[in-house]
């Protein structure tokens, strides 16, 4: 779990470096995906409601989706490979390694 959330996160300092979407990330404040710093410094430039959004959005995953343990398993939420169960595709094609 962990690992994947490390890949993510290295994805996502490396990738504004390079392209970034087009539009606004606030709308209503005006702040644009293309006036956005990289790294930490992104951190203070996203309004407070976008960051309250960002972790109710968290919030809501992890109560209703990975809230409990399959046969006691830390970490085995029944998501199946690549969680690919959570997303409501299941396809007998996959087999967990």
């Amino acid at each position: 779990k962990h690992g994947r959330v490390a890949m993510f996160a290295t994805m996502g300092y490396i990738l504004p470096e390079y392209w970034r979407l087009p539009g606004y990330l606030a709308p209503s404040y005006g702040v644009k995906y293309s006036e956005m710093p990289n790294g930490f410094a992104a951190i203070g430039k996203v309004p407070a409601l976008g960051w309250a959004q960002f972790f109710a959005f968290i919030f809501i995953i992890e109560l209703n989706v990975y809230n409990e343990q399959v046969n006691g398993e830390p970490g085995n939420y029944g998501a199946g490979f690549l969680g690919i169960r959570s997303v409501g595709i299941m396809s007998p094609g996959f087999k967990d390694p």
